[in-house]
């Protein structure tokens, strides 16, 4: 139950000026003690243990910020660099970011104005006309105006609270923002890797095709001739065939590729093929600098949206304890009537009034009590999910350091691996042709070149996919210029 009080009449033999006085002394108390009273906890910036370097390096040199805003271009691929760009301007997830804070600025905006006073005025006019049976009647006009102010003293702090809340939120929804152009700008390179990937992988099969062809050509001429058997050529044969059946798979993994890449850029499937035209997977010879810890968490707008969401139910906590506490109200009206337009506020008559009004909760069967404790799980639940922002970023990153030293590793060993495969291959056929050797070596060294040469390709894909990863992990693909321009479009 809200139990509410109004200050009653004042009696007609107390002069307006002793009126006038009375109130603004109780305006002036209020306002003393307006935001006196802040109730709930003040936030602070939570304090969280981060190890002072990486397990998996000992690099302590801070990325540079401008290569780490644009990490794309290390690659130095203008297709690469123009998918990039129209993904910014024409991503669905980034522009729904941008509608989101948005509304976040608006409700901030909306609840800073719940600290101020509103002023409202309205006006009026009518005419009426009045017969009787000896004369012709008679007209009146009546025009009116009223003015109407109100505001609520935030004695006990709750909206400040509220205020407070509204900016964590605004905060949360920019850094948000952010992540999905880190995550987008990742997976717009990943994709692209992946195609090019795919279209080495094609390349590198349908050389085998071609040369397990000629392999079943020379076969079968040489049994038409005498000189090898009839298994000869059915192995040869079984060789093509199984190559050729690797051909599907990898045509329809670039078309995905393709497809996915348009979706990012806001596109429809398919419309990407002409301009996506053959060329080699991406590489970057520049080593990155990943710094430390405390440089990661700094940038990885993910950790930033989980300490701001912080910040908003901390403050919310504290507006849901302002309701154990009376609110005020202040309003007040001024009325301006009379017969003709020109005699407002002369002649005409004038009504004014001045409230101060309070509600207090004596009894609400726990509500408040409930809602309090609802906020404060939740505030609980905010700090958790800070922590576990946390941890997951050191994760990424560690996880990234160490994927992309192996996959430089088990790159550099399958291009050592390769060339001797390549190599063996021509001392087979060589021997073959000699006739030192039979055929089932040939086909064994063509097979192990061709496995080798796939998983180069893919190794090569691999390396580059974990580099990405790494820009990702650290928070790479944004800086405040571009939050700046984010901001403007969300406007």
């Amino acid at each position: 139950m809200i139990a509410s009080a109004g200050l009653r009449p004042i009696p007609e033999t107390v002069s307006s000026s002793s009126r006038t006085t009375r109130f603004a002394l109780t305006l002036a108390a209020v306002l003393t003690l307006s935001g006196c009273m802040t109730v709930g906890p003040d936030y602070q910036q939570p304090q969280t243990a981060v190890p002072a370097k990486w397990s998996a390096t000992d690099e302590v040199e801070a990325p540079d910020a401008t290569v780490l805003a644009e990490w794309w271009r290390q690659y130095r691929d203008p297709v690469l660099d123009g998918l990039v760009a129209d993904a910014l301007a024409a991503n669905l997830d980034l522009a729904t970011a941008r509608a989101q804070l948005r509304e976040a600025r608006a409700r901030r905006t909306l609840a800073g104005a719940a600290l101020g006073p509103s002023l409202t005025a309205s006006g009026s006019a009518s005419r009426s006309r009045t017969s009787s049976e000896s004369s012709s009647g008679t007209t009146s006009d009546l025009f009116s105006t009223d003015f109407d102010a109100s505001w609520e003293p935030d004695i006990f702090g709750g909206l400040k609270r509220g205020a407070e809340a509204a900016e964590g939120d605004l905060g949360a929804s920019a850094e948000s923002l952010r992540d999905t152009r880190v995550s987008l700008v990742a997976e717009v390179v990943l994709n692209y890797v992946e195609l090019r990937t795919g279209e080495r992988r094609l390349a590198v099969a349908a050389a085998s095709v071609a040369a397990r062809g000629e392999t079943f050509d020379l076969t079968r001429w040489r049994r038409q001739a005498g000189l090898v058997s009839d298994l000869d050529a059915a192995q040869a044969r079984t060789e093509l065939e199984s190559a050729r059946a690797n051909l599907p798979a990898l045509r329809t993994a670039v078309t995905e590729a393709q497809n996915r890449l348009a979706v990012l850029l806001g596109r429809s499937p398919g419309e990407l093929v002409s301009r996506l035209s053959e060329a080699d997977i991406p590489q970057t010879v520049v080593s990155m600098a990943v710094g430390i810890p405390a440089d990661t968490l700094r940038q990885r707008p993910d950790v930033r949206a989980a300490e701001r969401r912080l910040a908003a139910q901390t403050a919310r906590l504290g507006e849901a304890e302002a309701a154990r506490y009376p609110s005020f109200s202040l309003s007040g009206s001024l009325g301006l009537s009379a017969l003709s337009l020109d005699a407002l506020g002369s002649t005409g008559s004038v009504t004014r009034s001045l409230l101060a009004g309070i509600s207090a909760p004596i009894f609400d069967s726990g509500s408040i009590e409930a809602n309090i404790e609802i906020q404060d799980a939740l505030l609980e639940q905010a700090r958790l999910a800070y922590q576990a922002a946390v941890l997951m970023a050191l994760e990424d990153v560690e996880n990234a350091l160490v994927s992309v030293a192996n996959a430089g590793e088990r790159h550099t060993q399958l291009i050592q691996a390769t060339a001797s495969a390549r190599e063996a291959l021509q001392i087979a056929e060589h021997r073959y042709a000699s006739g030192l050797t039979d055929f089932l070596n040939v086909l064994d060294s063509q097979r192990t070149l061709l496995s080798l040469e796939d998983q180069l390709a893919s190794s090569t894909g691999e390396l580059a996919s974990a580099q990405i990863q790494l820009y990702k992990a650290v928070g790479g693909g944004w800086s405040p210029t571009d939050s700046a321009q984010d901001t403007r479009t969300a406007s």
